[in-house]
């Protein structure tokens, strides 16, 4: 019998997802929409995998992974905040940027730094979308930056390459998108991190009751095994074949069809879970996408300081950059860029008085490199104080003797410690890729006919890749095809 008549005799097809992030949870719901056995294969003790809250020391809950709803065209996740009555913020501008030697630009300057690099983004966008096929893959977002300051601060203007400078040192913060540095960011397939149409929201409310939304079917109507490591998939050789997936305990289960969510980063270190081993171009377009570290560290304050004092109109409000900080030889001798959204303004149910960092590449290895040496609470307190006192000092009406300009609590993310995470964040594309939209559609057609389906935000719509809305998509996308595949769609 043909694979295709098996499934359409299969009376309740029953149907494997490992994992259970918004992929798994999306994939689930479809499939149960449509009549099918499903069980979920989770290693961690709960839902939602990168997409995750836990409490701040002040009491308020925070989103450990995605913060943003990227674009508000027909965004899924925009649809579901609103639904969910979760609050979001938009920031129209960066309000603060601290220059090299620490001082605050003028409202207008910072403005105008940060126009002009949003100007070359675009640039690069256009320049990508329209001649990605002869753009050398080992070309950067940097390279291109590096011959486009030329053309918008022109060598006519006074003082030109200071200005030049700041241009480039704000294009720095194109690593906290990503989760990898500016020129690691391949320019060939910079078209792949365009999102959906419309403006980023914040979403300040946190994703946590988008997440209970999304996992409530699933919750339902279908069997979940938690703590339960999966290490071996075998997928079908031929026809009659079930699927077999290996639990941790060495126990096997039989399936119609896999599902395997598991975050890229994953899917990079445990090649040797699928058996047989997968074939050679999924295997190279697993291996080429990057994965990115992105992390962030929430510090707390009794008081938003930063805000606007009556009778002085100086405040910080939404994004705050401090540029390749040359003043803090000792912590950050490689002057890495800071920045920061502060939540004090996000509306009133929402708001506490909490400054939010967003860490990539070498810091954030860093950082959580050193924190993982620590085991007492208090010494990792004192790090990231230290660490990160050089910046929110400069911010306005900060005084070393106002109790309100002493941080009361701290939480850090450990993505790049995390194994079910893959050791990392979310995919991105990195200098030397050669065909990177190929190993997406690759990776997302997965292997149909062998019973083996691949879903999460590396196997999105290309406006969706590495993000949240983008893993809802694929999950959804997976569950509609194995229904079309067994003759069940509605």
């Amino acid at each position: 019998m043909s694979r295709l008549g098996r499934r359409s005799h299969t009376s309740k097809p029953h149907i494997a997802v490992v994992g259970a992030g918004l992929a798994g949870l999306r994939c689930a719901d479809i499939l149960l929409q449509n009549g099918f056995q499903v069980t979920i294969i989770e290693a961690r003790n709960r839902v939602g995998g990168r997409l995750h809250q836990e409490l701040l020391p002040n009491g308020h809950l925070a989103d450990v992974g995605p913060n943003w709803i990227h674009g508000t065209d027909d965004n899924p996740m925009l649809d579901l905040a609103k639904q969910t009555n979760t609050a979001v913020s938009d920031w129209d501008s960066t309000s603060c940027v601290f220059g090299e030697n620490g001082e605050l630009f003028s409202l207008e300057d910072g403005e105008k730094y940060s126009t002009i690099m949003w100007d070359i983004v675009q640039d690069a966008f256009k320049h990508s979308n329209n001649s990605s096929h002869e753009i050398d893959s080992r070309e950067s977002l940097h390279d291109f930056f590096v011959q486009k300051v030329t053309e918008k601060v022109p060598s006519t203007d006074a003082d030109y390459e200071r200005k030049r400078n700041i241009v480039m040192q704000i294009s720095e913060m194109w690593g906290a998108f990503v989760g990898s540095p500016i020129y690691r960011q391949s320019l060939k397939f910079f078209w792949l991190e365009e999102c959906i149409e419309g403006e980023n929201l914040f979403c300040a409310g946190t994703y946590k009751k988008v997440l209970d939304e999304v996992a409530k079917p699933a919750l339902e109507g279908a069997e979940i095994k938690f703590e339960t490591k999966v290490d071996r998939i075998s997928y079908q050789t031929n026809p009659e074949d079930k699927a077999k997936v290996r639990i941790q305990n060495g126990q096997t289960l039989d399936f119609d069809e896999v599902v395997v969510t598991a975050p890229l980063g994953w899917l990079k270190r445990n090649l040797d879970a699928f058996e047989p081993a997968l074939p050679a171009r999924i295997t190279k377009a697993i291996g080429a996408i990057g994965y990115g570290c992105l992390e962030k560290v929430y510090v707390n304050f009794p008081k938003a300081f930063w805000l606007e004092k009556e009778g002085d109109n100086r405040k910080a409000e939404g994004f705050v950059q401090w540029l390749s900080p040359n003043y803090v030889p000792d912590l950050n001798p490689k002057r890495w860029n800071q920045e920061v959204v502060e939540l004090a303004s996000l509306g009133p149910e929402v708001s506490h008085p909490t400054l939010l960092f967003y860490t990539y590449g070498e810091q954030s290895k860093y950082i959580t490199g050193e924190l993982s040496k620590m085991s007492n609470p208090k010494e990792k307190d004192e790090f990231l104080l230290n660490f990160f006192k050089p910046y929110y000092s400069l911010m306005p009406h900060y005084s070393e003797s106002d109790p309100d300009c002493k941080p009361s609590g701290f939480m850090a993310t450990d993505w790049l410690h995390d194994e079910l995470s893959g050791f990392g964040s979310y995919s991105n594309f990195q200098v030397g890729l050669e065909e990177g939209d190929t190993d997406i559609r690759t990776m997302r057609e997965g292997l149909p006919d062998h019973g083996l389906w691949l879903a999460g935000e590396h196997t999105a719509p290309f406006v969706g890749l590495g993000t949240a809305t983008g893993a809802y998509w694929s999950g959804e996308a997976v569950g509609k095809r194995i229904a079309e595949a067994y003759g069940r769609a509605k």
